[in-house]
């Protein structure tokens, strides 16, 4: 292991990390509860807004589909299938219509061909491999006194960083052609909307606390090998 190179302060910088990911998972999962108990007035589910948006954005070629879990909505766009969760499939809630409008936001971004979210699908298999190897190079090049294996390692991570971060576009806009169209498509009400807005809000954040957390990691992985070094 390479924690025996760390300090008080690298150390702190993986308990802060730890602390805003805790923080801002029960913070979406509280804001989802929350406005999950609010049932929309057109009594529409989470599905038939899916349907609806994929619909009334004339795309005719991404399915919608149930699946287990709770929080696991997603968009694929490499088989074109918008997945929901059954929490939010089945429910009438305001935080399950918002949730699915989402998800056919980038449903929407890949229809209109958005570059950010190109990029990030770019980078997904690079991000995939560093995350995955970036910490056995660095123990590797730290055990053996290996710098050069020590910097691939840390630019491996650094290629996870950076798929965070063009991620953040990608989820924000996401939202905001989904609180669009529910706006336009009268799906929810005006009253309705300022809701949906913070569950969305909400499950940024996560994203957000994602980036920050990988780039508190790439910090101390940067200073424990210049540790080394020294």
């Amino acid at each position: 292991m390479i924690y025996w190179l760390d300090n008080w302060f690298t150390l702190s910088l993986v308990f802060i990390g730890m602390a805003i990911s805790l923080a801002s998972s029960a913070y979406v999962n509280s804001t989802f509860k929350k406005y999950d108990k609010i049932k929309s007035q057109h009594h529409v589910t989470g599905t038939d807004a899916a349907e609806y948006i994929l619909q009334n954005q004339h795309i005719h070629n991404v399915g919608v589909q149930s699946i287990s879990g709770e929080l696991t909505d997603n968009y694929n766009s490499g088989n074109k299938m918008l997945s929901l969760s059954q929490s939010t499939a089945r429910s009438t809630s305001v935080a399950a219509i918002g949730v699915a409008a989402h998800e056919c936001g980038h449903a929407v971004q890949d229809a209109v061909d958005y570059k950010p979210m190109r990029i990030r699908a770019a980078i997904v298999p690079a991000a995939n491999l560093g995350s995955s190897i970036s910490i056995p190079m660095i123990m590797f090049g730290l055990i053996f006194s290996f710098p050069l294996l020590i910097n691939l390692g840390i630019v491996a991570f650094s290629i996870a960083f950076l798929f965070q971060i063009v991620t953040l576009p990608v989820e924000f806009d996401a939202s905001r052609r989904a609180l669009k169209i529910l706006g336009e498509g009268g799906l929810l009400t005006q009253e309705e909307l300022p809701m949906a807005r913070k569950v969305l809000f909400a499950a940024a954040l996560t994203y957000v606390a994602a980036a920050i957390t990988t780039l508190l990691q790439l910090i101390r992985l940067i200073m424990i090998a210049n540790n080394r070094r020294n």
